[in-house]
């Protein structure tokens, strides 16, 4: 069996801004470690990345993740800055089924339970507010499968580059 590694380029970013519950941090390692994107979480978190709800729900995916931890909303959104940034949030008018989404994306999520903050939202850095289709009435999903939605749906777009 050949020796599994991590992949050497994204096909999308992942970015939690102040997550605060370490299984979804580590259900979105392992979906990252299984799909090939990368995350990045912006401090500060809510937990101790450490923690071990965080290894629990990452398994042994850990070592197959790129997970980057970044000082700051600022400061992750800087460092990714040749990137698009989709920021979810449950108030957009544009479905993430709307966007052809390109090699590199970022996808930006709010901290659990109160998504992303307003001045975040207003960042001119973001390229544009997307939703996740929902039934009426729902406040949002799981920050980890919103997570997982997203990064399949653009997966899918660009053809399951690395997949088997």
């Amino acid at each position: 069996m050949p020796e599994l590694q991590k992949p050497a380029t994204p096909y999308c970013h992942i970015l939690f801004d102040r997550p605060m519950i370490p299984p979804n941090t580590g259900n979105a390692i392992r979906m990252c470690a299984g799909t090939g994107a990368w995350l990045h979480l912006a401090e500060p978190l809510g937990f101790n990345f450490d923690e071990k709800n965080v290894r629990r729900a990452g398994l042994d995916y850990h070592d197959l993740a790129e997970v980057k931890v970044h000082p700051s909303i600022d400061a992750a959104l800087t460092a990714l800055s040749s990137s698009r940034v989709f920021a979810f949030t449950a108030h957009a008018d544009t479905w993430l089924t709307d966007i052809e989404f390109q090699p590199g994306d970022v996808m930006l999520f709010g901290p659990e339970p109160t998504g992303l903050a307003d001045e975040v939202l207003a960042d001119p850095r973001i390229t544009q507010q997307v939703r996740i289709p929902m039934l009426p009435g729902r406040r949002s999903m799981n920050l980890s499968n919103a997570a997982a939605v997203a990064a399949y749906e653009a997966w899918r777009q660009l053809g399951y580059p690395g997949a088997v």
